[in-house]
């Protein structure tokens, strides 16, 4: 099987559409789905030395498949990455990134301000484990360079933090974690990669769900965990092997065809959050208006300074009332209520009720996520059907 050279120096949008391209000896245009658990072999001792490393070949799609290593080669180009590891789901990518690099006895820092799913694994699964946590909020430098005064395994955050769209500095962190000997595990998922590069600014691991702008059109569920070579085959490897945490070729083939127009939909999507984020400033009817391209945003100079630009995900308080905000999403006739973010069509989450309801009341004060605070994951549609939609449904609350 052929295969075009990974290393090409293309520009971003021609690798999203070109880079890890396979093809078979019939010189398909598309890329192949290999629908296959497994793979044979002429004889025995083929198998045997597979099984070896003594040669490279594919196995098992657990442990490998043709699509899905497309998909890989072409996240590792799109981030700037050695290597690839997708996953069934971002939440498989995430847990598999922690587990892999953590023992009995470590000890792992993480920024308070997480999607729901995220905290859960490092406040209850990880201990179980007999793994040390410490919690800090992301912003507060003076609270990073505490926590990191001492022997650190790993660290994890948000940045933007899901949902209040905290931003983290990554370089100052890096900095820090590896002074105390921890490996730095980024959550990227609403920068995306177009946005926000944490391996050049010190980070080690790179985690996605590829379940949102890179799917984009609400379709499939994915991970990715991207690193060096080394951290890849070494350290997550034999984890990833055993534990099968792995993506469906199905899936991988829906992804490579979802990166072909990444660019463009990230551009929209961001181009209409501004919009949006400036509209409801102007309305002056939500008590609170949230979103990183904005001069009043806490860490605007440093989303500024981190990323290309500042997103899809724009938050509204209303009041810290459920009542005013449950009113306003249910009078929403165009944008959606779901709980799901970076799709094509806009979308509405009530933290407090959905992504972040385990968490306790005092937790949620402390991250500012109120009754009334509202997510908004501004889609591709015109930008004046969503404003009408947002202001007859502001009308009503």
């Amino acid at each position: 099987m052929a295969v075009k050279q990974k290393e090409r120096k293309w520009r971003p949008q021609t690798q999203l559409i070109r880079g890890g391209t396979r093809r078979t000896q019939f010189d398909e245009t598309d890329e192949a789905i290999f629908m296959t658990s497994g793979f044979v072999y002429e004889k025995a001792e083929d198998a045997e030395a597979a099984f070896k490393n003594e040669i490279d070949r594919f196995i098992y799609s657990r442990y490998g498949n043709p699509t899905v290593e497309m998909f890989q080669d072409r996240m590792s180009l799109l981030e700037g990455a050695e290597a690839c590891r997708a996953t069934a789901s971002g939440m498989a990518a995430v847990f598999a990134s922690l587990a892999c690099s953590t023992n009995a006895g470590n000890r792992v820092v993480g920024s308070r301000a997480l999607f729901g799913s995220c905290q859960y694994i490092l406040t209850e699964i990880l201990p179980r484990f007999g793994i040390d946590i410490t919690i800090v909020d992301g912003p507060d430098l003076d609270q990073w360079e505490k926590a990191l005064s001492q022997p650190t395994k790993a660290v994890f955050f948000e940045t933007p933090s899901n949902p209040g769209l905290e931003i983290i500095d990554l370089k100052t962190v890096c900095e820090m974690a590896h002074n105390a000997g921890a490996i730095v595990i980024v959550d990227n998922v609403f920068a995306t990669p177009l946005l926000q590069k944490p391996l050049n600014f010190g980070a080690d691991v790179v985690v996605y769900s590829t379940t949102k702008h890179i799917d984009g059109q609400g379709r499939t569920m994915g991970g990715a965990i991207l690193a060096t070579e080394e951290w890849i085959n070494e350290i997550l490897n034999p984890f990833y092997r055993h534990t099968g945490p792995s993506m469906s070729p199905f899936n991988a083939w829906i992804l490579l065809k979802a990166l072909e127009t990444l660019e463009m939909r990230v551009k929209k999507h961001c181009q209409n959050a501004v919009e949006i984020a400036k509209f409801l400033v102007e309305k002056n009817e939500p008590t609170r208006v949230l979103y990183p391209g904005l001069g009043s945003h806490p860490q605007h100079a440093l989303a500024k300074a981190q990323m290309l630009d500042f997103g899809s995900v724009v938050c509204l308080d209303l009041d810290a009332k459920k009542e005013r905000a449950f009113k306003f999403m249910n009078s929403l006739k165009l944008i959606d209520i779901s709980n799901n973010l970076g799709d094509a069509k806009s979308l509405a989450t009530h933290p407090a009720t959905t992504t972040h309801q385990r968490i306790s009341e005092e937790e949620r004060a402390q991250l500012g996520i109120t009754d009334g605070f509202v997510r908004l994951s501004i889609g591709l549609e015109d930008i004046d059907d969503l404003k009408e939609d947002i202001e007859q449904s502001l009308s009503k609350s």
